[in-house]
Parts: C-alpha cells; sequence; structure tokens
C-alpha cells in the first residue's frame, strides 16, 4: 500500500477543480477505435455530463466496453478525440488523470490477500501529499458505509463472494473522490437489492455534481436511474437521450434482433422494456 502512495506522492499534481453543473466532464468527438485490425468504433461522438448519469447500452459486441475504456483514457483513439476535463485525455500524467476520473472494471481481481478496507484505502491514493489527503479517513468510511461493505471490513478480499467483491471495487472507487465515474456493468455480479443500490448511488452521485457513466445490460435500470441512454449498434452510436425519448420498440427490436414491446410503467411512467414471447 506504501507504495502505491509513493507513487502518487512522487511529483506535485494540479487539483482537480469542481465542474459547473451541466459541464462537460468528458466527451469524444468523432471516435474511431480499432481492435485486432477491426474497427470497433466508427465515428462516435458523445459528452459525459457534470449532474448527470449517462448509461452505454446496447447488445453484446456493440462497442460499449471500448467507448468505456475510450472515455477512460485507458485505450487510446485511431481517429477523432477524447477529452477528459476540458483536456486531450492524454494530455494528463497518470496521477493527474486519477484525480480526475475514477474507473471500475468489469472483473474486479487481486493477486494479493489485501484486507477489504485496505483495498477500498488504495482508492485514497491519488490523493497522497496534496491538501485533501486528511479526508482519508472520512473517504473511506464513507464509501465503505454507502455499499454495505463495512461488516466485512476485516476480511481478506479473496474470501469474498462475486457480488461482495463487486461493492468492495465500488468502494474502491467511491473512496476516489473523483467527478467522474465511469462504471463498467457494475450490477452484473449482484442480487435484486444490490442492483438497486448500485445505482442509487450512481444517482446521488450525480445529485452531487459528479459526471457518471455506467454501462449496462439491463435496460430496465438504465431506464430508471439513467438521465440520459446512448445506444450503441454495431460500433455506431444509434440513438441517444432520455429513456422516455430513446427507448422506442422499435430500435429496440432493431438494435436487439429481437422483437420487444416498450410502455411506461403504470406508476411511475418510466419506460419498461420486455421482450416479446411467444403466448
Amino acid at each position: 500500500m506504501r507504495s502505491v502512495t509513493r507513487l502518487f506522492g512522487m511529483r506535485r499534481r494540479e487539483l482537480p477543480a469542481r465542474p459547473e453543473p451541466g459541464s462537460v466532464v468528458a466527451e469524444a468527438r468523432g471516435l474511431h477505435v480499432r481492435l485486432g485490425g477491426r474497427e470497433v468504433l466508427t465515428g462516435v461522438g458523445l459528452s459525459a455530463l457534470a449532474g448527470e448519469v449517462l448509461a452505454l447500452v446496447g447488445p453484446n459486441g456493440a462497442g460499449k466496453s471500448t467507448l468505456f475504456a475510450a472515455l477512460a483514457a485507458d485505450l487510446p483513439a485511431d481517429g477523432g478525440s477524447v477529452s477528459i476535463a476540458g483536456r486531450p485525455a492524454d494530455g494528463w500524467t497518470a496521477p493527474e488523470l486519477a484525480l480526475r476520473r475514477a474507473v471500475l472494471p468489469q472483473a474486479a481481481a487481486l493477486s494479493f490477500p489485501f484486507l477489504v478496507e485496505d483495498v477500498v484505502r488504495m482508492g485514497r491514493a491519488p490523493w497522497s501529499g496534496t491538501a485533501l489527503q486528511e479526508q482519508d479517513d472520512a473517504a473511506v468510511a464513507e464509501a465503505m458505509a454507502v455499499t454495505e461493505v463495512g461488516g466485512f471490513a476485516s476480511r481478506p478480499f479473496s474470501a469474498l463472494s462475486g457480488g461482495e467483491r463487486s461493492r468492495v471495487a465500488l468502494a474502491r472507487v467511491l473512496a476516489q473522490r473523483a467527478p467522474l465515474l465511469l462504471l463498467d456493468e457494475p450490477t452484473a455480479a449482484l442480487d435484486l437489492r444490490h442492483q438497486e443500490l448500485v445505482l442509487r448511488i450512481c444517482r446521488e452521485r450525480a445529485a452531487a455534481g459528479d459526471a457518471v457513466v455506467v454501462v449496462l445490460h439491463d435496460l430496465g435500470l438504465a431506464a430508471a436511474y439513467a438521465d440520459r441512454v446512448a445506444v450503441l449498434h454495431e460500433g455506431r452510436l444509434a440513438a441517444e437521450g432520455p429513456p422516455a425519448e430513446v427507448f422506442d420498440d422499435v430500435l429496440l427490436s432493431r438494435v436487439y434482433r429481437q422483437p420487444v414491446e416498450v410502455f411506461p410503467h403504470p406508476r411511475s411512467g418510466v419506460p419498461v422494456v420486455l421482450p416479446q414471447r411467444a403466448g
């Protein structure tokens, strides 16, 4: 843990300012990405705004995780550009970037038997040596409380179930307190209650002024919690906007190659998406 802290504390870093509500925190313009000689993203343009939850949806192989990785500055663009906090993504050093965006990948794996609290505390490493280092204990405690992992703080991370590991990994990201949160399928290993918990946390972070980008397969969760959805199809942006405007049975049936029905929930009015089934 100390070695990670030393890595981020080696040089002076410019601390991020809190973004103005509605301002662009991350943006892709005309983004092209090639992997293995195949163009995976073609001319994608998309912005993540402060104070909003943006859900990336689409079928397997549509390019969601590739777009996610590009927005996180973990994957270089072959064409177009990606910016974070108003600067080209490759213009930030790794320590500076870690202050501005926190990334939750699909898989949460560690090779060493770290305790849960130590894993969450890793999210504070970017702040080592800065004026905000004194917030470490409070940030860790708050992140563990909201993700409901405090009860096993002293257990080895390797001894947890898949769902518990996912929540600990989310707590690490929240403890980082970056103004841009990127979460790749954070509900995949979770039960119903904790799926709802994670998306409520996303909404709370957006309400606090963060920009939240989340990859989801569950269209119902996207409709209920996202301010905007971006539907990806064959490496292109098929539609983007509020769920009530974007989730259309014709569009979704074409994109997913599965007939679906879309109708408003009788109480909330939130779009409900269900596959059409014989009988």
